[in-house]
């Protein structure tokens, strides 16, 4: 039985389903072919993705082919109230609430995997974590699922690592039709709404510190110059530091940056990057975010310890008074400041990411028991026929290799 906040809502998600369906070409396209083969016919499915309109588009195409589908969101923040009714008035088992605890996000979750999945298609690695644990014996169950996060691999990796891990996971956001399209243009284009949205301040001539300079990293730079910021990045791969140097970026450490940035947005993956030890040497005013996928980047703890004063300063901004008299701001409590304070990714960006997804799934159920019970990669022909199909909704055409042109490069 779904868990939502309000049934009555479900009109409202329907025209926001129906908005991205529009604009979701190589989804739509996916959806009419699982129509006709049916690929996860008698299948249990079980989603943890932020869910908002465009992630409701893919619980119906995964649907379409045939799957029963138990849905939840992987963000207290992100879930959208009127998207996931549209989806519970259209039949499917949703559970998932805006604003809600952290004890009720893990029941959320627990509904999902009780029901003993086929498939689950994770977005971070909280589902696949409380299988391993809480409902081990559910298992044997499972033929594989899909993770479409850096951190979420992060955690597979561990997992795989310690031969832990006791189903294969394909690592989606591993496919070039998601980090390169997903994480760069996507996070820099909807990080940004979110921090503008949300502030209603200008960002040109604001120093804007990027900590991380991985795909999401690179893509927040170039869209916060383009908005005419001056960008700082911090960075602990020197490749990566060396790479943002030679795209006109600064670089320097955090505890220089910390004295200089206006906007701080950590994309890291990691915890810790902006600490206690960074606070009281920040300028009056300065703003800090996060969009990487969990809550640790900023320490959100230690800034709640540190503080004389806590209030809010305008809707999802929360005020941090110092000891030293200074005032920072947080955007939506240090999490995913794109979902959690915006709309999320556009959707002509995760109709590429979703279709892997899907795609994923429907290569995991043809090779059940076939699979390693590791992290795979995904398949390089799904990952070119995906770009392929992208391409051909957008009216562009390419050249194609000839047989002596194969024969030359050995292909």
């Amino acid at each position: 039985m779904s868990r939502i906040a309000d049934i009555a809502l479900a009109p409202a998600g329907e025209i926001k389903i129906k908005w991205v369906e529009r604009n979701m070409p190589v989804l739509r396209d996916l959806g009419e072919e699982f129509r006709r083969t049916k690929p996860f016919e008698g299948l249990r499915v079980a989603l943890s993705v932020h869910l908002e309109a465009k992630t409701a588009y893919l619980c119906r195409v995964l649907e379409m082919g045939g799957a029963e589908m138990y849905v939840t969101g992987s963000n207290p923040l992100s879930t959208q109230d009127d998207v996931a009714a549209a989806l519970a008035a259209g039949g499917m088992q949703v559970f998932a609430r805006y604003g809600c605890t952290m004890e009720e996000y893990e029941a959320c979750l627990c509904s999902v995997l009780e029901i003993a999945p086929n498939i689950i298609i994770d977005d971070g690695g909280d589902l696949v974590g409380l299988m391993h644990t809480k409902y081990a014996d559910l298992i044997p169950q499972v033929i594989g699922g899909c993770e479409e996060t850096t951190s979420g691999i992060h955690r597979l990796k561990i997992m795989a690592r310690d031969d832990k891990l006791r189903f294969p996971m394909v690592m989606v956001n591993e496919a070039d039709c998601k980090h390169m399209f997903d994480n760069r243009y996507g996070t820099g284009q909807s990080a940004w709404d979110g921090i503008m949205r949300t502030t209603n301040l200008v960002v040109a001539g604001k120093y804007v510190v990027i900590s991380g300079y991985g795909w999401c990293g690179k893509g927040m730079a170039l869209r916060g110059k383009g908005l005419g910021a001056k960008i700082i990045v911090t960075e602990t791969d020197p490749i990566r530091a060396l790479e943002a140097v030679m795209d006109g970026y600064e670089v320097m450490p955090m505890a220089e940056a910390a004295k200089i940035g206006d906007i701080f947005c950590t994309v890291t993956g990691c915890s810790g990057v902006i600490t206690a030890e960074h606070f009281p040497h920040m300028k009056d005013g300065a703003i800090l975010s996060n969009a990487g996928h969990f809550d640790v980047e900023v320490d959100m703890a230690g800034l709640e310890k540190l503080a004389v004063e806590k209030y809010e300063a305008r809707h999802n901004i929360q005020a941090y008074v110092l000891p030293n008299g200074k005032t920072l701001y947080t955007i939506a409590e240090g999490r995913l400041v794109n979902l959690a304070a915006a709309d999320g990714h556009p959707a002509e960006i995760m109709d590429m990411s979703f279709a892997i997804q899907a795609l994923g799934a429907e290569y995991l159920v043809k090779n059940r028991g076939k699979l390693p019970n590791t992290v795979i990669r995904f398949p390089r022909e799904l990952d070119e026929a995906v770009a392929a199909r992208k391409l051909k909704a957008m009216g562009v055409e390419i050249d194609t290799l000839s047989g002596e042109q194969k024969e030359y490069l050995g292909v």
